[in-house]
């Protein structure tokens, strides 16, 4: 029984950064999807989870809610456990009870298990469909998700939280998970570094999970399996994934109420025994990463009364991996003994005393003391992780001239910290593509010395902010280019109080008055910075308001992503979600941008908030049950006439101006239950399916596409 294992012999898994961690250690996670099988589970678990465990795996995937004896057979093997509620996903589920089977299912599943040691996660759903969840709408879908997380972490909140996503429904992910979990399933190990890139700005600050890869042996032979896998879980390493999943661990597979025998996606065959893919599976996890080379860097630090959080910054400095660096601090006239602490605390630092001048001038005075080939910038109010120079090395080992990465918030020791965390004007990158920036903040910037200077370094006239705006604006005048480190982080210690929050967004807007002056051309009339890239915020990426979603014609496009210029802000803290905390978001949400833009352009004036879409009202819900998938059903309306929509409609097909969004419900042994939403004349539809059409019951009262 759970019972009888020891507090402490499974360390919990828990979040760390962009990374995941178990005691004092960074985990690398590997995991093995298993199940479900025909007959249920295999009699032999202990014999299976030791076979995994040989194999390198860490932890298992599981479809469904274990049993004790499941997960006493993991505890024993050393396997984590990742749950899963059982509930139908693949269907319309805006009745409501789909969504009450789900919370059952965990309600009992935590109830009974919650506090397992083998029990690591929960992933509260797998692959929407896309077309469902363009049929329920992409936002209400998501605050589902949101909710099911919630409902569940209220009663765990020592597992961890996910929804297993997938590429054609990216932007449905949750704000409040505790991991990105996506399926990913491309047979070009190219394609699939180029995918793993794009994911890293998809989940923001958080970890990066490939919860589903897989090669089908079957179609494409046990050696290119083998070959895939293994590349692919290199490639998971190399470009920093928190963990990589294999699916599956055998090729029997039980699925929708019948034996799936067409596939062998399995590390072992039906018969249990080891196919290639396990070997080189194996013989991958047990590679050590190659580290890179690391040059001599010089971190700069400047300062000004930065007190307890400058040496607070200091001592993470002095835990960086790799070669240690030369670490300069640059007093900009401080008076609160700030300097003198660091020369009393810090003696290998060299310390650099300055009449205040700004930190623009700090910052130079840093540089032409330093003597290391690249300059490291960072905050007094930051903690650099501990690999931040060897991920930057690993950038600048491409030939980029400067480079940067996320500054992630610590999490919040109270709710006014987590309000000011989520609220706006935080320091952000700017991508303008997945590896290139068109800016990265100055309290984690790193450029090569020769561009430093050929640049000029900072400008003087930025005493507090806007310097390193002016800073990549330059650079990329000049020719040079930024890339974009996306686990080379530091933790950036927010505002602590609202009133210093608000004073902050004053001297950016000061900051960016002294911009306009300077780049004229680069902002708006309204005084808003005309950037070429995306502003990426720290939010995993995802589908609010007035969001513009490419589902391509019919919502057919394999990838379908977000098109926006800015990425929608951090979700409030769970931890630290009270209705005063929200109000207090929301007050600090309003203000602060329209102080920011008065201190810009001398008037107090908000953003513009773009309304969403209005969608009409459908006239009719239908439903029939057809055999069809819906890629048939599609190909057979063309055939009758009917036009394919533009891939930005909210609608798939058009005849004599009726036009019809059609859906499918995944069933059983393969039924499939067709809906059909109906603008204009209804049975110009029903004659495409028939008399034995239905109402919807989701429709029951009165059509509509909730947001």
């Amino acid at each position: 029984m759970a019972a009888a294992y020891r507090a402490g012999e499974m360390e919990r898994l828990r979040v760390d950064g962009r990374f995941l961690r178990r005691g004092s250690e960074r985990a690398f996670l590997r995991m093995v999807t298993y199940g479900p099988f025909p007959g249920g589970w295999p009699p032999d678990l202990g014999g299976d989870f030791q076979r995994i465990r040989a194999a390198g795996f860490e932890a298992i995937r599981l479809y469904s809610w274990p049993e004790t004896e499941l997960l006493d057979a993991a505890a024993g093997a050393g396997l984590w456990v990742f749950a899963a509620p059982e509930w139908p996903q693949a269907v319309d589920f805006r009745d409501g009870e789909a969504l009450a089977t789900a919370r059952r299912s965990l309600a009992g599943g935590l109830a009974a298990h919650g506090r397992h040691p083998a029990l690591a996660g929960v992933f509260v759903a797998n692959e929407i469909p896309a077309d469902l969840v363009r049929w329920m709408g992409p936002e209400w879908t998501r605050r589902r998700i949101e909710a099911l997380i919630d409902f569940g972490r209220e009663r765990a909140p020592d597992l961890i939280w996910a929804y297993a996503n997938y590429p054609t429904t990216e932007y449905l992910e949750p704000g409040n998970a505790d991991l990105t979990a996506m399926n990913v399933f491309l047979e070009d190990p190219r394609a699939f570094r180029r995918y793993l890139r794009r994911l890293h700005h998809i989940a923001g600050d958080r970890p990066l999970v490939i919860s589903e890869f897989g090669l089908d042996a079957q179609r494409h032979g046990p050696a290119a399996q083998a070959e895939l896998l293994a590349a692919a879980a290199r490639i998971a390493r190399e470009e920093g994934v928190a963990g990589f999943t294999v699916y599956a661990w055998s090729d029997r597979w039980f699925n929708a109420g019948e034996e799936i025998a067409d596939w062998s996606f399995g590390l072992i065959d039906r018969e249990g025994r080891e196919k290639p893919a396990l070997a080189a599976v194996r013989d991958v996890f047990g590679e050590t990463p190659a580290a890179p080379e690391m040059p001599a860097f010089s971190v700069i630090v400047c300062t000004r009364n930065g007190g307890d959080r400058l040496l607070a910054c200091l001592r993470s400095l002095g835990k960086l991996h790799g070669p240690k660096p030369e670490i300069i601090v640059v007093d900009d006239g401080s008076s609160d003994g700030s300097a003198d602490r660091v020369e009393t605390e810090f003696p290998a630092v060299k310390l650099i005393r300055q009449e205040p001048s700004g930190l623009s001038a700090a910052r130079n005075a840093g540089a032409a003391a330093a003597g290391g080939g690249l300059l490291a910038f960072t905050d007094d109010d930051c903690e650099a992780d501990a690999d931040w120079l060897v991920e930057l090395s690993r950038c600048f080992a491409e030939g980029w001239d400067a480079a940067g990465g996320p500054n992630l918030p610590p999490p919040p020791a109270g709710p006014v910290e987590a309000a000011i965390a989520s609220a706006p004007g935080a320091a952000s990158h700017v991508m303008l593509d997945d590896r290139e920036a068109e800016h990265v903040p100055g309290c984690n910037l790193a450029v090569r010395r020769t561009s430093y200077f050929e640049v000029g370094g900072f400008d003087p006239r930025f005493h507090t902010a806007g310097d390193d705006v002016d800073f990549c604006w330059r650079l990329r005048d000049a020719g040079l280019r930024i890339g974009f480190a996306p686990n080379a982080f530091v933790w950036h210690h927010r505002r602590p109080c609202a009133v210093g929050y608000l004073r902050q967004q004053l001297g950016y807007g000061r900051a960016e008055a002294v911009l306009m002056a300077k780049f004229p051309r680069r902002f708006s009339p309204a005084g808003d910075a005309r950037w070429q890239g995306v502003i990426y915020t720290g939010s995993p990426v995802r589908a609010t308001g007035a969001a513009i979603i490419y589902h391509g014609p019919m919502g057919l496009a394999g990838y379908q992503g977000v098109i926006a210029r800015m990425q929608p802000l951090r979700e409030l803290d769970a931890r630290h979600a009270r209705p005063w905390t929200r109000a207090l978001l929301a007050c600090l949400g309003w203000l602060a941008p329209r102080l920011r833009a008065k201190a810009r352009t001398g008037k107090f004036i908000g953003p513009i908030s773009p309304r969403p879409a209005a969608i009409p009202a459908a006239d009719a819900e239908l439903s029939t049950w057809d055999a069809r998938p819906r890629e048939v059903i599609l190909r057979d309306w063309l055939a009758d006439g009917w036009r394919a929509a533009e891939s930005g409609d909210f609608w798939d097909l058009e005849k004599s101006g009726t036009r019809v969004l059609l859906a499918c419900e995944r069933h059983d042994h393969g039924s499939t239950r067709l809906l059909i939403r109906v603008w204009g004349n209804v049975r110009t539809a029903q004659e495409m399916i028939g008399a034995e059409a239905t109402p919807s019951s989701a429709a029951a009262d009165g059509p509509s596409l909730p947001r």
